[in-house]
């Protein structure tokens, strides 16, 4: 990198001009030539011992770094810098080793700040270092990854069968709704529609939560499982009278003691978790090895998924009634496998065939989309790519595919309805799907009883066929960011909408005051969006 000056009718311009020596073939970028800012003149500076005309920031790599890690940049953003420029491509005689690049010890530095990050140790680092393609930005993006598909870390407001559950980004946990069982962890069997705090939790930062029916499961920090309310055969290591107990406050789940957990996910037959390293685990349903191991259907202790997925690092985990998606993180990309019941298309394969180990789902790669999130619901699955377009499949009653009919899909097939749209974020449930843009709309469609769907009184019970706007949460005049919706069978739905404030937004049933709003005695449900108050999720 230097300085040279350049001549247009006479008068003189200096210019700053990045050289591109030794670039790999495949991404040949010719000499960059850019107008050299004012205060940058062709004399000796006073940054260290470099000579006149020299690019400064070369001579104090520190700020560099500095810069490199405070700007929010994107692995493939460092990945680009490395590639334009030989000053970001040569070893940056920084610890803790000499030969890394600065764009790859930026990569680092940042993952270091991530919680599940800076609790491993140096051979879990190096080991995720390896399955994740030898690059540390390969590995940050694997942990943003995982963060991007469930909230790691963020704050999240998640609508469960019955019961509600809020998390903020202090790791505090609200709860409210049914309480028949336990589930909302405050020590009672009593229902409240009041959100309120689980106190046994003081002193536990909590990053992430799963529901359930009749169950709730919370990941702390330290990759801690605890569980409460029902104890379900899929529900591990609690009490030896499973069908009989009820737990009512948080207990830790001693069969993934030696597991550093940090997803859950909750399907009605089985219960899956993700550590941190990538490696998925399920527990219970391992009759006639549904899910890649050939135990009794009621064991408890966690096995972990066997096949295509043993050296592939998992980012995130998706449950539906009785299949399992993951979302892969590999060098060239991310992948997504499915594996359970294949009833009505819903593992994506182009048949109804049931799997019982992961097997890729090949259809991404005809549609040349690169898949960042997935959502499970309880029939039918969704996808976002990186490009923003959505994908759906599996049982298409009511119109939950969006695809115009109620005609099922056995191959993930782009929603033609939001072709105008770039989503981020996509939620299944019984039957139901929300979409969020990047501009923070929502967007919903399918199966609209019990006003779930939050198109207002006209629509209410109605079926929509195709993507349309939720007008109502476009008044409030908040982006969105993210959407939860009960996933189940035996309860009627709700949803929750979470803006960019933190301020969350409930329809549907709320019959046991699991939408956290104080419902009129003669009401069951609410179409029109209404302010959960009493949490904080900014």
């Amino acid at each position: 990198m230097e300085t040279t000056t350049s001549t247009s009718n006479g008068i003189i311009s200096p210019t700053l001009q990045l050289h591109t020596t030794n670039i790999p073939d495949e991404n040949p970028l010719a000499a960059m030539e850019l107008p050299l800012p004012s205060f940058l003149s062709l004399k000796r500076h006073c940054f260290g011992n470099s000579a006149p005309g020299e690019f400064f920031l070369a001579s104090c790599p520190s700020i560099v770094l500095h810069l490199l890690t405070t700007c929010d940049l994107s692995p493939r953003d460092l990945a680009n810098l490395e590639a334009t420029c030989s000053f970001f491509r040569k070893p940056a005689n920084f610890s803790p080793d000499l030969q890394l690049s600065i764009s790859e010890v930026a990569a680092l530095d940042i993952c270091q700040k991530k919680a599940v990050f800076e609790r491993m140790g140096e051979e879990d680092r190096q080991d995720i270092k390896r399955k994740c393609g030898g690059s540390w930005k390969l590995v940050l993006r694997f942990l943003l990854a995982g963060e991007l598909g469930c909230r790691r870390e963020k704050s999240q407001a998640l609508a469960g069968p019955g019961h509600s559950i809020a998390v903020t980004s202090k790791g505090v946990v609200y709860s409210f709704g049914s309480n028949t069982s336990g589930q909302l962890g405050q020590g009672t069997v009593e229902d409240t529609w009041q959100p309120r705090p689980i106190r046994s939790l003081t002193g536990i930062r909590i990053i992430q939560a799963a529901v359930g029916a009749d169950r709730t499961m919370l990941i702390s920090d330290a990759g801690e499982v605890y569980a409460f309310g029902k104890d379900c055969f899929s529900q591990p290591g609690l009490e030896e009278d499973q069908e009989t107990k009820l737990i009512t406050t948080p207990q830790r789940v001693k069969s993934l003691t030696e597991i550093f957990v940090v997803q859950a996910a909750i399907g009605y037959h089985f219960t899956a978790v993700l550590s941190r390293e990538g490696r998925v685990y399920t527990l219970s349903w391992g009759k006639d090895e549904r899910l890649g191991h050939g135990t009794d259907r009621n064991c408890v202790l966690p096995h972990p998924l066997l096949g295509a997925l043993e050296n592939i690092p998992v980012v995130q985990i998706a449950a539906g009634f009785c299949y399992l998606l993951a979302l892969a993180c590999q060098p060239t990309g991310m992948s997504v496998y499915s594996v359970g019941c294949g009833l009505g298309g819903k593992l994506g394969h182009g048949s109804q065939t049931s799997e019982k180990q992961p097997r890729l789902i090949e259809e991404f790669s005809v549609l040349k989309m690169e898949p960042v999130m997935i959502s499970a619901g309880t029939w039918h699955a969704a996808a976002v790519g990186r490009d923003g377009r959505v994908c759906t499949w599996g049982w298409g009653r009511f119109g939950c595919l969006g695809h115009g009919t109620g005609e099922s899909e056995l191959a993930p097939k782009v929603v033609e309805g939001l072709k105008d749209v770039k989503a981020v974020h996509v939620a299944t449930g019984d039957y139901t799907t929300f979409v969020v843009s990047d501009d923070g709309q929502v967007y919903s469609f399918g199966s609209g009883e019990f006003a779930n769907l939050g198109q207002g009184d006209e629509d209410e019970d109605e079926s929509t066929l195709t993507p349309k706007l939720v007008s109502s949460l476009k008044e409030m005049k908040e982006r969105v960011v993210h959407v939860s919706l009960t996933n189940s069978i035996s309860w009627g739905g709700h949803t929750f909408a979470m803006t960019e404030s933190g301020t969350v937004y409930a329809f549907g049933t709320g019959d046991r005051g699991q939408l956290g709003v104080e419902l009129g005695d003669s009401l069951t449900e609410r179409a029109e969006p209404a302010k959960v108050v009493g949490i904080d999720l900014s």
